[in-house]
């Protein structure tokens, strides 16, 4: 039995034998989305995000059905990943599911693999959203990030799981 603490426009916070913890309500799930382009290079994305008060330094990501109509975690990543960064993919790969945060939030995380991307535009997000797109050889990501970090940019530790997923499926296999 659990009892809402609180409803907001989208979280709602809640207890539960003591535990309190936060649902989303205005998505089924977040999906991150794993992209290289036909050069070899990470897409990355920078954004002010006011929880942290910092510039963060992200892989492309998105709500899967924010937009009020059901949708597959495929579907919400093409959409976010060309809204985000310009880059549309051919096809996309889920590879797996699983809790954000799960001691805070039933909130689940899509990683998706995005295959034959194509540059449509210059990216940036939405009217809502002020987005900086970035690629980096894959080769120098791990270093590119940790300059990021150590400049005050707030890093998304996702970002090292994607990175694995580039070259790798959950049970450690290589991609092929």
């Amino acid at each position: 039995q659990s009892d809402t603490l609180f409803n907001g426009q989208y979280l709602r916070v809640r207890i539960q034998d003591a535990w309190e913890y936060a649902e989303r309500t205005n998505a089924s799930a977040a999906v991150i989305i794993v992209a290289v382009t036909p050069e070899d290079k990470i897409v990355f994305v920078e954004q002010y995000r006011i929880p942290v008060q910092a510039r963060s330094i992200e892989m492309p990501a998105g709500l899967v059905g924010d937009l009020g109509e059901p949708e597959s975690v495929e579907t919400a990543a093409l959409r976010e990943l060309l809204e985000e960064t310009g880059w549309q993919a051919g096809r996309v790969e889920h590879v797996m599911t699983g809790p954000s945060s799960s001691g805070m939030s039933n909130e689940l995380v899509a990683f998706v693999r995005a295959h034959d991307l194509v540059r449509v535009h210059a990216g940036g997000g939405d009217e809502t959203e002020d987005i900086t797109v970035h690629e980096v050889p894959r080769h120098d990501a791990p270093r590119w990030l940790d300059e990021r970090r150590r400049e005050g940019f707030s890093i998304d530790p996702k970002l090292y799981a994607g990175l694995y997923f580039v070259d790798h499926n959950p049970d450690g296999s290589p991609v092929l």
